[in-house]
């Protein structure tokens, strides 16, 4: 399972980044764990000054910012693409490889 963090005091683009993030993640069938992280000391220790903030398995992806559906689908195609295709419920189950020296999905 991956690691989304949304980094935010609770302000409305805040709350509208968390929604955006889990509306894409819902809707690709990413299998990720999302969290909202409020503390303003484990926020800076991202070294994010502005939020919201986005952070994927421990790197920030996009901050000081709402960010829009479209912008939130490619970071997280890109960082999960292995993994989205093979949980999406049209999809044979034999179409992912288990052997790991094959990097294509589907």
């Amino acid at each position: 399972m991956k690691s989304i963090k949304i980094l935010g005091t609770g302000c409305p683009k805040c709350i509208s980044t968390e929604a955006i993030v889990t509306e894409v993640v819902n809707e690709l069938n990413i299998d990720a764990k999302i969290e909202k992280v409020t503390d303003i000391m484990e926020i800076m220790a991202f070294e994010v000054m502005t939020t919201p903030a986005i952070v994927v398995d421990g790197k920030v992806m996009i901050k000081g910012k709402v960010p829009s559906k479209d912008d939130v689908k490619s970071i997280l195609v890109d960082n999960f693409a292995n993994n989205a295709c093979c949980s999406d419920d049209t999809s044979n189950s034999s179409c992912c490889s288990t052997d790991e020296s094959e990097t294509s999905c589907c």
